[in-house]
């Protein structure tokens, strides 16, 4: 699905842990509905995207600058002899779980579309314009079947493909130095605050990198992720493992940070896991706050917002697990633009790294208990958006 910019939401600067981010326009559901799971039988042409992954500790070099020269900055950098003996984080990406991101056929709708109860056949029901998506069998020429009895004209479909991004697996030692994802194609600067050289080569979306230094320019940080590379606060997304809560009742509990859109997942102190995800846009924000997952699907129907511009309808949803009413940390196939505030409230996750998590997250129910709640969520926000354009 192309994704729509809006424009920059940057985020009001503190010391070390600022990022801005930019929004898409299109949000997820989070309502939530039993799924009806559908046989499929498919062959997906795949498209696979080279994917680095990585995270990091607290140790690297910060200097705020507020008039001193660029050269000054970028002194403040290491060298590249420290840079070089730890070149990438040691972490361990997740391998993209092919078994699930192509065991279905992902359609967005295309408007408000009759359904039929065989091609050419009668019309049963109408399914309204909004933000819609469906698993489908195999289209069968001017015809796809979407659920038994139930027939959509193919040309109303558009396929997606899921996102193939998955987060990292932390090593139990701390990292030399902190790490982050790039979260656009980017030609790193020479020094803090100019302009790149058109000669260089970029650093590509979803790398992973260590933020050896960093320093503050009029309110803005910029690190460095290389020897001679330095990298925009707006364009990097950094793990910041937190303390653990004193209120948190689970041995394996999740936190959230909706200021850099990265989930960290524990076992009693120890971060194991971190990922970029996606959670609510301004008008449907996520809500900060302690929670437990109460309830969870491995597929689950989400809709809402009927008969209004956001209405939303959302087929076989992931690994969904609930935490706050209807907000849930879930998988999504409809969007690759993790990193970035995108939902309708829910915490959205690659199908690769809900799956991890969903089955991580077992431990902590017990299946023989009546309403036993599950992992603890911790969401919270490291810094503060600023709304403004640059």
């Amino acid at each position: 699905m192309p994704l729509v910019w809006l424009g920059y939401c940057y985020r009001q600067a503190s010391v070390g842990v600022n990022i801005g981010k930019v929004c898409y326009v299109q949000p997820d559901g989070c309502g939530k509905l039993d799924g009806i799971m559908k046989r499929l039988a498919l062959l997906l042409t795949s498209q696979f995207v080279l994917i680095l992954a990585g995270v990091f500790s607290v140790a690297a070099q910060e200097v705020v600058c507020l008039e001193c020269t660029r050269a000054d900055a970028n002194a403040a950098g290491i060298s590249a002899a420290d840079i070089e003996a730890y070149p990438a984080p040691a972490v361990t990406m997740l391998a993209p779980s092919e078994e699930f991101l192509y065991d279905r056929l992902y359609q967005r709708v295309n408007g408000a579309v009759e359904i039929f109860d065989a091609p050419n056949g009668t019309p049963v029901r109408t399914l309204d314009a909004g933000f819609n998506f469906l698993t489908t069998f195999t289209p069968e020429g001017e015809w796809t079947q979407i659920n038994v009895g139930e027939w959509v004209r193919s040309e109303v479909l558009t396929q997606v493909l899921p996102s193939r991004f998955s987060g990292v697996l932390l090593p139990d030692g701390e990292l030399p130095y902190p790490m982050g994802w790039i979260l656009v194609n980017v030609v790193p600067s020479r020094t803090p605050g100019a302009d790149p050289l058109d000669t260089d080569l970029p650093l590509m979306r979803y790398t992973t990198v260590n933020l050896y230094a960093n320093v503050e320019i009029d309110g803005w940080r910029w690190y460095q992720v290389g020897v001679d590379q330095w990298v925009h606060q707006t364009l990097i997304a950094k793990v910041i493992p937190v303390e653990r809560p004193a209120e948190v009742d689970t041995q394996r509990w999740v936190s959230v940070d909706l200021y850099e859109q990265v989930a960290i997942a524990y076992e009693g102190d120890l971060p194991v896991f971190a990922t970029l995800v996606s959670s609510g846009l301004a008008e449907w924000p996520t809500n900060e706050g302690l929670f437990n997952v109460y309830i969870r699907y491995d597929r689950t129907i989400m809709s809402g917002a009927a008969g209004q511009p956001d209405f939303y309808f959302l087929e076989e949803v992931p690994w969904t697990m609930y935490f706050d009413d209807d907000i849930g940390l879930h998988g999504t196939y409809w969007h690759d633009g993790f990193g970035y505030r995108h939902s309708h409230g829910c915490v959205n996750l690659s199908i690769t790294d809900s799956n991890w998590l969903y089955n991580w997250a077992s431990a902590e129910f017990d299946f023989t208990v009546p309403n036993d709640t599950g992992a603890a969520v911790y969401v919270y926000s490291s810094g503060e958006y600023r709304d403004q354009t640059e």
